[in-house]
């Protein structure tokens, strides 16, 4: 049997490879995918070439662990169903619905300890925005807003809007966002958001001071400058972007020398250590699974692309980012 998988071949450039499937080892399964969702932000770096060469892909993925050199494989959001099961492993994964942090390709091997079930009521392109709630629950634990906050998030993409839907759920007085697309202002708002501002609107920059929480999750460098000037003396900025090799100044010789600002760094690989006493990924990536079960995010899906055209969707992502918001590639069986 024969699968398909994209590549990275070098910035810019992604293509689709035919490649056998490997044999099954005693403690395997065999994954037909479904659906996989394009992290934009991070995908988008490789897709650039705006990776660190000296990081490993991802060193918290088993399936990613490799270096970073072109062409590589890349991608953590796969859903699919078992069809096939090694001879240590009991027959009831067969046909189960399941996700895993794996690359882009209609088939995967994995371990049953590398996959998470996924319930039959729970659509797969639902599924497939686990990682990313996971990654918005964790922003939250991170940012620990509190009853009666005010707080903004800078940057409406993927992460951004789900890491507002869960901000407004919560009694605070206010959940403040800023994005340069009309569509993810709009999302945002649906999704719950107080309101929804151009970063470039001074008179809306003026109305948003003085914030208690920020969330700077645009993954541009410069947007750090942003959060400083709308966080008030002794407010937390937490940092959930991955900028790669993107570089900008940042003024911290002004008003932060004297604000006591706080600023956080905020990644899912890890769990705080404030938490660690009682928390650690299993528990949050539960809290993740079971939001996905109460929220419906079928409305920030805005492509969808077979894989065989997977370099259009990498273009289309990088080429008219104010047109897209979740990019999935689909699967025939």
């Amino acid at each position: 049997m024969q699968r398909q998988c994209v590549w990275f071949e070098k910035p810019f450039h992604v293509s689709v490879r035919a490649e056998a499937i490997p044999d099954l080892a005693p403690d395997q399964v065999l994954v037909q995918t479904i659906v996989s969702a394009i992290s934009a932000g991070t995908e988008l770096l490789f897709y650039r070439g705006q990776v660190p060469g000296d990081l490993p892909v991802d060193s918290s993925i088993a399936a990613l662990n490799g270096a970073m050199r072109y062409p590589l494989q890349y991608g953590y959001a796969c859903v699919g169903r078992v069809v096939a099961c090694g001879a240590q492993i009991q027959d009831e994964w067969r046909d189960r619905l399941v996700f895993s942090f794996q690359p882009h390709a209609s088939h995967f091997i994995a371990r049953v300890d590398e996959l998470i079930s996924i319930p039959d009521r729970i659509a797969p392109e639902q599924a497939a925005f686990l990682p990313n709630l996971e990654t918005a629950v964790n922003l939250l634990m991170d940012g620990a807003p509190i009853i009666g906050e005010q707080v903004i998030v800078i940057g409406q993409g993927i992460v951004g809007l789900l890491t507002t839907a869960l901000l407004a759920q919560m009694p605070l007085a206010r959940v403040l966002t800023f994005d340069a697309f009309a569509l993810r202002r709009e999302k945002s708002r649906a999704l719950g958001a107080t309101d929804s501002f151009d970063p470039n609107d001074a008179d809306a920059i003026a109305q948003a001071r003085d914030a208690d929480l920020t969330y700077e999750l645009s993954g541009n460098p410069d947007a750090l400058n942003h959060a400083l000037a709308l966080t008030g003396f002794e407010g937390r900025i937490v940092i959930g972007s991955w900028y790669g090799q993107k570089r900008a100044p940042i003024d911290f010789g002004g008003a932060f020398h004297r604000s006591r600002i706080r600023i956080i760094s905020s990644q899912v690989s890890t769990i705080a250590s404030s938490f660690a006493a009682r928390w650690n990924k299993v528990r949050r990536l539960d809290v993740a699974r079971a939001l996905l079960a109460r929220v419906s995010f079928d409305h920030l899906i805005t492509h969808r692309f077979q894989i065989e055209d997977a370099a259009r969707a990498y273009a289309l992502l990088d080429q008219q980012p104010g047109h897209t918001l979740q990019v999935l590639l689909t699967y025939d069986p």
